[in-house]
This record gives structure tokens, sequence and C-alpha cells, in this order.
């Protein structure tokens, strides 16, 4: 099944050199060239697989569109920025913001995350696991506690199977960040640490099951 992509982006230059790349991957792609046509091509067109979103866009930014999408789906969300300062990082992931491509970027390595969480999206794991409370469901890619399924972005269904895969071992900030992001491009560990807290507090009652090994880094035990 070929998947679909929205790129939007109020720069030409870049909607075609994004394009033009993810064209000879094989995807579809829907371009947006402010805020507000994203978001109407994002209500109209259900097969988005996959957004890329420029911060500073006309009319509506990248944030609003991402607080808009989040409403109602876990769709991955990657944000073009010129902006490099962390705080901006640490308040898109909070947003749901799956990873981040700071302008310039080499169009191979946005390439290569794409198909990175592509492919692990559409792997077909069968079965499901039983760990405590929480049911996995590999093969739709879901996690329910207590009858109940959990909203997860594909970066905490990730990071949650990395650390059920692994659980009774410690794992290290950088273990997660490899594992989980592919790419070793942040300068600290709060990224791991963010989302490690966003999925805490989904976790509820057992956010327990996740515990800090101090100094360096998470351990998954039920």
């Amino acid at each position: 099944m070929v998947s679909t992509i929205m790129i939007a982006d109020d720069e030409p230059r870049i909607r075609t050199l994004v394009c033009d790349f993810l064209k000879k991957e094989g995807y579809l792609l829907l371009e947006a060239q402010n805020g507000k046509d994203a978001l109407e091509i994002f209500k109209r067109d259900k097969s988005i697989d996959l957004i890329i979103l420029d911060i500073m866009m006309p009319i509506l930014d990248g944030w609003a569109i991402c607080r808009e999408i989040r409403k109602e789906s876990d769709v991955p969300i990657f944000m073009l920025t010129a902006r490099g300062e962390e705080s901006n990082e640490l308040f898109g992931f909070e947003l749901g913001v799956d990873e981040y491509i700071k302008k310039p970027f080499s169009p191979k390595v946005l390439v290569a995350r794409v198909n990175s969480i592509l492919r692990r999206l559409n792997k077909d794991d069968s079965g499901n696991d039983r760990i405590g409370d929480l049911e996995v469901n590999r093969k739709g890619h879901f996690v329910i506690l207590d009858n109940e399924r959990l909203e997860l972005s594909p970066k905490e269904y990730e990071l949650l199977l990395l650390l059920v895969d692994n659980q009774r071992q410690a794992l290290s900030r950088d273990q997660i960040l490899n594992s989980v992001w592919d790419f070793d491009y942040y300068k600290g560990m709060r990224t791991v640490d963010t989302h490690v807290k966003k999925l805490r507090k989904k976790l509820g009652r057992r956010a327990d099951y996740i515990q800090t090994v101090r100094n360096f880094g998470y351990r998954f035990e039920a």
C-alpha cells in the first residue's frame, strides 16, 4: 500500500525539493502553501499517513495546525524549523510533534527518517502481549489499559514498545534515543525525558511501570 504524505510550507522551493525526493521513494504527495490550506487538506483527505509542517506559515502556523490535528489524529508529524532553540523543540513535543527537521536540511536524511517511521508503523507484527495491566496489540499498533485504548503518538508507542521488549533491563538515554529516533541529532537527552513524562501521564496509575535508573536511563517492570 502506497503511503500519502502532506507537505505544508509557504516556500515553493522547499515544497518542490521535499516532494521530488519523496516521490522517488514511491510516496503520494499533497502540498499546502499555508496553514489554512494544510488544515483543510487534512480534514478532507483521511488517507494521509504522515505530515511535514513548517512552523512559520501565513494564516495558521505549524503549532496551531499541530494542535488541531492532535485533537483527532495521531498521524506522525514532522516539523520543519529554522529555529534551533531547545525550548521550541520541547514545546513541539508537548504538542505531539514526532520529529524535528532543522533548516537547512539534507533531503536524504529527511527521506531516511520518513522511511524509518513509516516502515515501523506499517510493520506487520502479529499477536498481543499482556504485561501487567497492559495489553499491547502489535498488529494494530495500539495499547489497552483497564479496557481503554490509550491515545499514544507514534513515538510514544515506539518508546513503550522498546521498553516492553526490554523489560527489566535498564536502557540508557542514548540507547533509547538511537533506537526510537534513529539519529542522535539532539544536543541533550531531554527529548527522551519529555516523552517518558508524557507516557507516564497516559499510563496513569501504572506510571510506575516505567522506572527511572538514576544518572542512566529507564527500565520497564510491571
